[in-house]
């Protein structure tokens, strides 16, 4: 068990779990259907199996680039802890119970399984003929909130997709400062990023673009729905911690990409959402002295 939490970065989850969870409460507080115990834990199992999925399958696919990579060469597989079969096996176990599980929620979850699948399994081919396989990784992380949304009402709306929307921004601009570790390597495979196609300055440039629209849609649902006090400090904290990952990273100074990576945006996500649910907390709680409701 240890060695395939380490096959699928288990603790990775920070980047989109908790968005799921706003997801899924944006729903139980935004429309008539109520809380169930029984959807939010189909919904977490479904985040569990995506993201095993997803992780399994891109070690899979890289293990031969991961081999030759200094950086990546003592993963699971090319290290010789998991066999390649393994991860594959893996992968398909956790895709079919994704798909089952999606079929006792509800019927549009079991449809659009498929289409989730193609998306998180499809990003580990696109850096192989597309500098935009980061914008593919914010799609498949995008489906989160969304996806937890429809496990609760069954439908679509506008209020989740400004969090997925939210998440696509944030995964891919951070995910290019990720990148930028990989940018001679990339270079001399001939694979593909955006610090490779565009060099480190400039992709830095484009990471702090994609995080302010990712602030953008932070703010938007102030301007459709009832908020309350916390929701604001968690709109200032998500995006203090944008910036502040933005001051460790500089083109000429890559020693703070993985704290940038890994513990801001870990940071960011888990207090947003614990500040989004105290939000929603008192909403549904009827504390009117803390609603602020901006009207259009």
């Amino acid at each position: 068990m240890k060695k395939y939490f380490s096959l699928v970065l288990f603790a990775h989850t920070v980047f989109a779990l908790p968005f799921a969870v706003i997801g899924f409460f944006l729903a139980v507080t935004t429309t008539e259907n109520h809380f169930n115990w029984v959807k939010l834990v189909m919904m977490l199992l479904c985040m569990v199996f995506a993201r095993n999925s997803a992780m399994a399958f891109n070690r899979y696919l890289d293990r031969d680039i991961d081999a030759i990579n200094p950086r990546t060469k003592q993963r699971d597989i090319p290290a010789g802890r998991i066999s390649a079969s393994s991860a594959l096996t893996f992968t398909i176990i956790n895709c079919a119970l994704l798909v089952i599980t999606t079929f006792f929620i509800n019927r549009l979850c079991f449809y659009l399984s498929p289409v989730a699948l193609l998306v998180v399994l499809g990003y580990s081919a696109t850096k192989r003929f597309t500098a935009l396989c980061h914008l593919v990784l914010g799609l498949g992380l995008s489906l989160a909130p969304i996806g937890a949304y429809l496990v609760v009402t069954g439908s679509f709306a506008l209020l989740p997709i400004f969090y997925s929307l939210a998440v696509l921004c944030w995964v891919s601009g951070f995910d290019i400062i990720y990148a930028l570790q990989d940018e001679d390597f990339d270079r001399g495979q001939h694979l593909h990023s955006i610090p490779a196609w565009l060099g480190k300055a400039n992709a830095l440039n484009l990471s702090t673009f994609l995080h302010i629209l990712s602030a953008a849609f932070i703010i938007a649902p102030i301007f459709f729905t009832t908020v309350s006090w916390p929701y604001y400090i968690g709109i200032a904290f998500f995006c203090s911690m944008l910036i502040y990952q933005h001051k460790l990273v500089k083109p000429n100074d890559l020693s703070r990409v993985n704290f940038a990576f890994m513990t801001t945006n870990g940071i960011a996500s888990v207090v947003f959402a614990v500040f989004f649910l105290i939000d929603r907390f008192l909403i549904l709680h009827g504390s009117a002295a803390f609603d602020i409701h901006i009207h259009l």
